[in-house]
């Protein structure tokens, strides 16, 4: 079998769903219920690709399994690790209102679960809703070890949308026939860059109804909501469905005015629904993934994973239609689909700001100094692949993040200068970056502005910048250097999300404020660019009384 197209789907019948939403929070909210969840980290033996190998799993699934919950209820996972490999899950895009110690990224708000320990995380839902994921956040192991959330509404309210006749969760992600912590250790030690996958993935999670084959079953004339989430590792990606119109409701947990496009665009963790209407003729039409790669000159996986979206009545004989995705370098229609995204309730948007931040993203190269340069040098030039914020490339402690990262602050660059076309240290020349385990304080309350740049100190590409316990309203972007005196924000419908795809060679403003007290991660998504340093962190300090202030660590917490 040749490493083409690994597809799975599984299709479930939605759950009774209803809608509310509100950003502010003036009360610590009960929940409904609290929902129990058994994790066991363990190696389920695969076959795929004509290859059988082992990979990390939580209870033996692939996807993992889906976590069920409604808005402000409580969640308890209890996470058993059975494997060797240390393991901590984040919960992405939920935002751990005064619950950081279970965020999850491993020497930031936790020391690694460790082979045979047990952790519970514990968090409350509040005022959340939709679609969202939770994934490995120790080394790669997020290739494997990863699942949908889905929170419903509180039970009364509607959609704020016609009501789906189905709901469909479809994951896409990427597969590798070797190990993926050797992988990791490899790539790291060689200096360059990572291989490109063997095959993309265009699958569901394993939910309690039958496994379809690779399609969905449609009846003509019948509404879909399908839960889009982009899992994969390293890998942006288009999803479209042949001759049928996508309608976008949601975008990162949070109600958006409806906006109807033929095709998205999803980096790693970001997460879409959007509703799809069974209106042309019988047939079987392509459902189909395929690749948006921004950067030059960088080896990825151009095979597009299809799978299908089939009317009742259609034959194996029946029309069979392609989904035509845009060219993978087509940032116009990256562009075309992010200014479609407005926000449905945007009463909380900050339209004054108490501190505005500039930080510059981009990849670097460090001056070779290792012993082997022809095996360990072989980034851009014989040098070392890094990546930066602000030109310091991040590196985590070996145990507590908050005592390390009190003794010092991460700002604005020293000096400004064309970050895209013109950046003093572009290659050949000067591409180091420094490395530090840097953060930014800011007080309890704070209405923070932050403008994100990308650089072209190596080359310019799209990063997915995604923002641990908080989300944000998207109040511009653009292309070339951020000016201040030009660019144009939107105040008063953006759209609130926990993960921005910063324009390849752009900027993009976004803006929160800071109630939520914790040590928060910043970071690019493509998960190589976070293992060369591409991060920050945000430390929340309290506020005043118990629903502005941290409890203690639970009883539990992981040690070093």
């Amino acid at each position: 079998m040749a490493a083409t197209v690994a597809a799975i789907l599984c299709v479930w019948l939605s759950l009774l769903s209803i809608a509310r939403s509100v950003h502010g929070m003036s009360r610590w909210p009960g929940g409904s219920s609290t929902r129990f969840y058994d994790f066991k980290v363990q190696t389920k033996t695969i076959t795929k690709l004509c290859n059988t190998k082992d990979i990390v799993t939580i209870n033996g699934m692939f996807p993992g399994p889906v976590v069920y919950a409604q808005e402000d209820d409580r969640v308890i996972v209890r996470l058993t690790n059975l494997t060797p490999y240390n393991a901590t899950i984040h919960w992405h895009g939920v935002r751990q209102r005064l619950s950081c110690w279970f965020d999850g990224p491993s020497y930031i708000t936790q020391c690694p679960i460790q082979a045979g320990q047990t952790f519970t995380y514990e968090f409350t839902l509040v005022q959340q809703k939709g679609t969202l994921l939770w994934h490995a956040h120790v080394s790669w192991l997020r290739a494997t070890v990863y699942g949908a959330i889905v929170v419903y509404p509180k039970t009364g309210v509607p959609y704020p949308f016609p009501y789906p006749y189905e709901e469909h969760i479809i994951i896409l992600g990427e597969y590798w026939l070797r190990d993926v912590l050797q992988l990791e250790q490899a790539v790291l030690a060689s200096g360059g860059g990572p291989p490109i996958a063997d095959a993309t993935l265009l699958m569901a999670t394993r939910v309690p109804i039958i496994i379809a084959p690779a399609m969905i079953d449609v009846v003509p004339g019948k509404t879909y909501l399908l839960r889009l989430i982009n899992a994969g590792l390293n890998n942006e990606n288009f999803f479209g469905i042949a001759n049928h119109k996508l309608t976008i409701v949601e975008a990162d947990a949070e109600y958006t005015k409806p906006f109807t496009t033929d095709r998205v665009m999803l980096g790693p963790g970001q997460t879409l629904n959007v509703l799809v209407t069974a209106n042309q003729p019988i047939g079987r039409y392509s459902m189909a993934m395929g690749p948006y790669m921004s950067a030059q000159n960088v080896p990825f996986q151009n095979i597009t994973a299809v799978a299908y979206f089939q009317y009742l009545g259609a034959t194996p004989n029946s029309l069979s239609l392609p989904a035509v995705l845009p060219s993978f370098n087509d940032n116009l229609a990256v562009k075309t689909v992010m200014d479609g995204l407005k926000g449905l309730n945007t009463s909380s948007v900050p339209k004054e700001i108490d501190k505005n931040l500039f930080v510059t993203i981009g990849v670097n190269v460090q001056k070779c100094n290792r012993k082997n340069p022809q095996k360990n040098c072989q980034g851009v030039n014989g040098g070392v692949m890094a990546a930066s914020m602000n030109n310091i490339s991040f590196i985590r402690p070996n145990t507590s993040l908050l005592e390390a990262y009190y003794r010092d602050k991460m700002g604005t660059p020293l000096k400004f200068y064309d970050f895209v076309n013109g950046a003093p240290n572009n290659a050949p020349n000067n591409t180091n970056s420094k490395n530090g385990t840097r953060v930014f304080v800011l007080e309890y309350g704070t209405r923070v502005q932050l403008i994100l740049q990308d650089t072209g100190t190596v080359a310019t590409e799209n990063h997915p910048i995604h923002l641990h316990g908080y989300s944000f309203y998207v109040v511009g972007y653009g292309t070339g250097n951020y000016n201040p005196d030009k660019a144009t924000f939107n105040l008063v419908d953006p759209p609130y999300m926990n993960t921005i795809g910063v324009p390849v060679g752009g900027w993009a403003a976004i803006r929160f404020t800071a109630d939520n007290p914790g040590a928060w991660f910043m970071h690019c998504h493509l998960e190589i660019h976070l293992s060369w340093g591409l991060s920050m962190v945000f430390i929340v300090k309290n506020g005043q009384g118990p629903l502005e202030t941290l409890p203690h660590p639970p009883a539990d917490y992981p040690r070093c």
